[in-house]
């Protein structure tokens, strides 16, 4: 697989988990539905607002959890970044399914809820704003399209390199291989450069700095 190739799928895998996250987390503070409840004449009717984690708890949890993802598939590899994917793809499924459940009108356990609408009441009307379920199902489409992506193909990107670490790690430091006699072979030469490209750094750079490279 082309190294170029897989970057960009990982970029883009992080991308779209984290504007996922995002949008789970910001539709969650939005108002999804407003309720309007009867009482026994003469008093008025009573009205509140349901907002998006009101009406959908999961969402905002979810946000939360894609956000995680997103920097974790930066730090892992493999099969770990394997089960990520499946996470993603459940995490979506859960937001696509309350952004769903918001728009078919499962709202009046929601709604009972609120304190305003205390005893009394004769009838409840509630007012659903569509726009930001519709969001929510997007997010959870746009997650799940994530996950299937990091399933087929995350086990062959590149990890976290060197430029992600923290300065004065030991794994960041140059790995410079000598023999006794303090000189490199060709063949210990050829494997540094192939450890630098996997790190992301210039392999040139590091044989300019390496001990014996006549460089003063």
């Amino acid at each position: 697989m082309d190294r170029v190739n897989t970057r960009r799928e990982l970029t883009a895998a992080v991308l779209g988990a984290a504007a996922a996250g995002g949008l789970g987390l910001f539709a969650s503070g939005q108002r999804w539905a407003e309720v309007t409840a009867a009482r026994r004449p003469p008093l008025p009717p009573v009205s509140g607002v349901l907002t998006g984690s009101d009406a959908a708890p999961l969402v905002p949890a979810m946000g939360l959890l894609l956000l995680a993802t997103a920097v974790a598939l930066v730090a892992v590899r493999g099969v770990a970044r394997m089960v990520i994917g499946l996470v993603l793809a459940v995490a979506g499924g859960v937001l696509a399914w309350s952004g769903i459940g918001a728009l078919t009108g499962r709202l009046d356990v929601a709604a009972a809820r609120l304190p305003v609408l205390g005893n009394g009441l004769t009838g409840a009307r509630t007012d659903l704003t569509p726009a930001w379920p519709v969001v929510v199902v997007v997010a959870g489409l746009l997650t799940v399209g994530t996950g299937v992506l990091v399933v087929l193909r995350g086990r062959g990107w590149p990890a976290m390199g060197r430029r992600y670490q923290r300065p004065g790690d030991p794994a960041a430091a140059p790995r410079v291989v000598a023999t006794a006699g303090g000189r490199s072979t060709d063949e210990e030469r050829a494997q540094d450069a192939w450890r630098a490209l996997d790190r992301g750094e210039d392999p040139t750079e590091t044989a300019t700095d390496a001990p014996g490279s006549g460089t003063h």
